[in-house]
């Protein structure tokens, strides 16, 4: 089935029309280690949750007080990881596919219509709606903004406990100043993503 495309300035279609359906969001794209991770939730209509909004205008504290009451209010959620090694061996995008896959595919019910952050949608057997900016737009997808980054916030945070010495609580594994220089010191650690170009430099600079 092919992806509905809805662009800012394009009304969404009418949400609940065809009963519940699923936002999916994804978080950790961009940095140089950890996992990707996808997040999907089913919201009821009557929800209640104030300051719900894309977990990037909301600051970490903020975040971690919604992640239980959307866990708790919602009709269905889940989270999935895509490891370092697999975004190494897929490339980032069909490894985020592959993680928002395997999120939807474990809530239950089953959506048919699914709600995806961006332009692009996961493989789904129903109707699949591709919204740009669809975090600040779609308060299921919002909920699973929190969800992804929430979760993979704390991924980072045992992973500093493991490899202190790259800050990994700091960055959350982006390419700061910090994490390039302790990268070039020390090398890649299992946790980094070796083909992404900062990485792949490190790693020839301490051989």
């Amino acid at each position: 089935m092919s992806v509905l495309i809805i662009r800012p300035e394009q009304p969404l279609p009418a949400l609940n029309a065809g009963g519940p359906f699923a936002g999916v969001d994804e978080a950790g794209r961009g940095p140089l280690a950890g996992p990707v991770v996808a997040a999907a939730v089913i919201l009821p209509q009557d929800y209640d949750l104030p300051g719900l909004d894309d977990s990037k205008k909301l600051d970490a504290a903020r975040r971690e007080a919604l992640f239980e009451p959307i866990c708790q209010q919602a009709l269905a959620w889940a989270i999935a990881e895509t490891d370092a090694a697999t975004i190494d061996r897929l490339n980032i995008f069909q490894a985020t596919l592959q993680a928002m896959y395997q999120a939807l595919n474990q809530l239950q019910p089953k959506p048919e219509t699914i709600y995806v952050d961006g332009k692009h949608c996961p493989p789904w057997p129903g109707l699949r709606v591709a919204v740009v900016q669809g975090d600040t737009r779609v308060p299921a997808i919002s909920a699973a903004s929190i969800l992804a980054k929430v979760h993979r916030d704390r991924l980072l945070q045992q992973l500093d406990g493991q490899y202190p010495q790259y800050g990994f609580a700091r960055h959350k594994g982006y390419p700061t100043k910090a994490h390039l220089e302790a990268l070039c010191q020390h090398g890649p650690c299992p946790a980094h993503r070796r083909s992404y170009r900062p990485v792949r430099e490190a790693m020839e600079t301490t051989e």
